[in-house]
């Protein structure tokens, strides 16, 4: 194999071994595009290598989807095949595995109407509500990665010849998952040992709120009771490690769904599934959205905000310092996966119930009792800058540094 082929094998292997961890027997559900064939064979060889008993490949096909919006009737969009949603549902309900290569192209939807797209996500949204609790509650191991396509490569190397671009993003993808260290797996541990270090002194100070202060961005963020930290990766129900995302960098918690006021500004632009929003901030009254601006598909952050009444509070606060290895690329990669490793980040909609103490035993009311939002949706948008100062308040009310400058006072 030339130095390609073997940092190709290595990768598939870092994203079997510890992305969705295969055990012996298990289903694997692999979610690929058309042009990352190479890699979804090795990951289909690499885990039959660890025993997996049957291993299932999704193609996504751009033109495919893009036809759908150009050419379907309108009653297309509100449909979503009950089918599918049930087979996904069995594959978390039997112990399976999903493993999601998500990297859509960010011109996808370029020139089609807003209301199209928002209107088909809300329908798959509903039609995969009990799916998509199996997610948030790690019920069962899932992993999202990235690999390179020609319409993402084009977007985040457009300086370069078009011939250097897919190679360009391989080796950028290498750097950021480790896939270069003598033993990709060994340094994953480390990094997730240091994730979960940084995880326990934030569970250890039980803030009562963050306060984040920037150009733009002026934000009081309570934290409910019982929240916890999480980073690096999590434990399924059958006591399996995976890590949900790679790469990552982040340390991540839930607000208080009614606790966050004032207003915080984007820093970089937002990928919607195919729909790009870009310079926009958001002012919050008791938890809720109540203004919003864009300078760049703001008629896309509407139909988010809009997708229901959880869309317009939060339900993930995430801490990445500036100085961390994907932000020290300086360059905007238009994908959220890898652009949240890179900042500071909040979601609007749905919390995770692993972020509450005893949050996955519990019911979506007894969830918002206690402070977690609920939402058909979840969407990260990054705040995070060299210029971001983060203090935390502690139950007496005392502040204390947390970020000066974009990265870590503690």
């Amino acid at each position: 194999m030339n130095a390609f082929e073997t940092n190709l094998s290595k990768y598939a292997e870092l994203l079997i071994r510890v992305g969705v961890n295969i055990q012996p027997g298990q289903v694997l559900f692999i979610e690929s595009p058309i042009e990352t064939v190479a890699l979804t064979r090795l990951l289909v060889q690499k885990a039959y290598e660890a025993g997996a008993k049957y291993v299932q490949v999704q193609w996504d096909d751009e033109g495919v989807t893009r036809a759908r919006y150009e050419y379907a009737p309108g009653d297309s969009f509100t449909y979503y095949p009950e089918w599918t949603a049930r087979m996904m549902e069995q594959l978390a309900e039997e112990g399976g595995a999903l493993l999601n290569i998500k990297v859509p192209n960010p011109d996808l939807f370029q020139g089609i109407d807003s209301a199209k797209v928002a209107t088909a996500t809300k329908a798959m949204a509903l039609a995969r509500q009990k799916y998509q609790a199996y997610v948030r509650n790690n019920n069962f191991s899932w992993c999202l990665v990235k690999a390179p396509t020609e319409a993402w490569a084009a977007k985040v190397f457009p300086e370069l010849p078009k011939e250097e671009r897919i190679a360009t993003m391989w080796d950028t993808i290498f750097q950021m998952n480790r896939v270069y260290a003598n033993d990709p797996v060994a340094a994953w541990r480390d990094h997730i040992r240091k994730l979960k270090d940084v995880q326990n002194v934030l569970n250890g100070k039980k803030y009562k709120r963050l306060h984040y202060k920037a150009p733009g961005t002026d934000l009081s963020v309570e934290l409910p009771e019982g929240h916890l930290w999480l980073g690096g990766g999590d434990t399924n129900e059958r006591g399996v490690y995976f890590v949900a995302n790679m790469p990552t960098e982040e340390v991540y918690t839930m607000p208080h769904r009614e606790g966050v006021n004032g207003t915080v500004t984007s820093t970089m632009p937002l990928n919607l599934n195919g729909r790009l929003v870009d310079k926009f901030s958001l002012t919050f009254s008791q938890g809720r959205v109540v203004d919003y601006t864009a300078e760049i598909g703001k008629e896309h952050l509407k139909s988010l905000l809009d997708t229901d009444e959880g869309a317009k509070y939060l339900g993930e606060i995430a801490l990445v310092p500036h100085n961390s290895p994907i932000s020290n690329m300086k360059r905007i990669f238009y994908n959220t996966g890898v652009d949240e490793n890179a900042s500071c980040h909040f979601a609007v909609g749905s919390a995770y119930p692993v972020n509450l103490t005893n949050g996955t035993k519990m019911s979506k009311e007894q969830l918002v009792a206690r402070g977690a939002n609920v939402s058909l949706t979840h969407a990260d948008f990054m705040v995070g800058s060299a210029e971001l100062d983060i203090d935390g308040e502690l139950a007496d009310g005392t502040l204390e540094p947390v970020f000066r400058k974009g990265n870590w006072a503690l």
